[in-house]
């Protein structure tokens, strides 16, 4: 909570005060007073994606990639520390999410693909992104290329490496969030507010599990995000698996040990789905991608398609970013009238 009125002379008196012993007086992203001075709260250092990162102040000019990314950043308030974000046009609504006024305020730098000529246009000083969601060596965008130049760097744990190839995931989607909030807490000197809505997310989802079906009357359900030939779905590390589990479903690609990654048609025949969650976003629209589903032969006699069980999510609902709670409320509800 911001501090109570103070008099001017006694406001005057401390700033003097702190500046006469060295620290540098600022203004928090909470609206707390703050201090840059070393010993205080800075330099800071967490732990993201295995490895050590020092920050000696917070980040002022950061580029963020993608829409949970961007949205991670608005929840915690910290547009006034952002150059802008990149983005394509198809990621869903923008205006009715509760931190609509962080897309007023900040800059869309580019709908097409984030690269090193943009972030340094920008005259970023941190990039958040992650593998796949930026990230890619293939295109010589990563994070040591960016630090080469001068640039820092902090990575979405959904998309850490988990040393099997260039396979994704080292913790449950969720602690992943948490997680993610909690270091950017500590790098911009907003911890409370990070606690603040973890403690509200937590609370989320345990209401939701609260009323989610249960043991055996739990569905089986699959993701689909897109693909004919084969299917793009998640394992146990993208955000699907928490909000199907904890929405009270049998996620069945549960035992694939990556985040997002194909399978074949057989895998789903096999195992049989209860009910599809469709990944909308992208020049297939969720129709077209229900219509594909339905009229597939090799899917005719899974249960999903049979019972026209087939439930739709936006892609931000659905990658790692703070709409995930309320994405396994809106499940939860679905889920409850499927229940066997």
């Amino acid at each position: 909570m911001p501090n109570p009125t103070r008099p001017a002379a006694l406001l005057l008196a401390a700033a003097l005060a702190l500046t006469g012993c060295g620290a540098d007086v600022t203004t928090r992203a909470d609206g707390k007073e703050g201090t840059t001075e070393a010993g205080r709260h800075y330099p800071v250092t967490v732990e993201n994606c295995g490895e050590k990162r020092t920050y000696a102040k917070a980040p002022q000019r950061v580029v963020t990639n993608d829409v949970g990314i961007t949205e991670i950043m608005f929840a915690l308030g910290l547009e006034n520390h952002m150059a802008g974000y990149v983005m394509p046009d198809d990621k869903g609504d923008m205006t009715s999410v509760p931190w609509k006024d962080g897309y007023k305020k900040t800059k869309w730098l580019s709908k097409e693909r984030i690269n090193k000529e943009l972030v340094l246009d920008a005259d970023a000083d941190l990039v958040f992104a992650g593998w796949n969601y930026g990230f890619n060596e293939g295109e010589g965008f990563t994070p040591a290329e960016l630090k080469r130049v001068g640039v820092d760097s902090y990575l979405l744990s959904e998309s850490c490496r988990n040393g099997q190839g260039k396979a994704r995931g080292v913790m449950p989607p969720l602690d992943a969030l948490y997680t993610d909030l909690r270091n950017l807490g500590k790098i911009f000197d907003v911890e409370d507010r990070a606690e603040s809505l973890i403690t509200s997310f937590r609370k989320e989802v345990a209401d939701a599990q609260a009323k989610a079906p249960k043991g055996d009357d739990r569905p089986r359900v699959f993701l689909y995000d897109d693909g004919k030939d084969k299917p793009l779905t998640s394992g146990a590390y993208a955000g699907p698996h928490d909000i199907i589990t904890k929405a009270g479903g049998d996620h069945i690609m549960k035992d694939l040990k990556d985040s997002w990654t194909t399978v074949g048609w057989e895998t789903v025949v096999d195992r049989d789905p209860e009910v599809i969650v469709i990944n909308n976003y992208g020049d297939t629209t969720a129709d077209q991608k229900r219509a594909f589903l339905k009229s597939y032969k090799p899917l005719a006699n899974v249960s999903a398609i049979k019972n026209d069980r087939i439930v739709v999510l936006d892609y931000v609902d659905l990658v790692e970013s703070p709409r995930n709670p309320a994405a396994i409320s809106s499940l939860a509800e679905d889920l409850r009238k499927f229940a066997r």
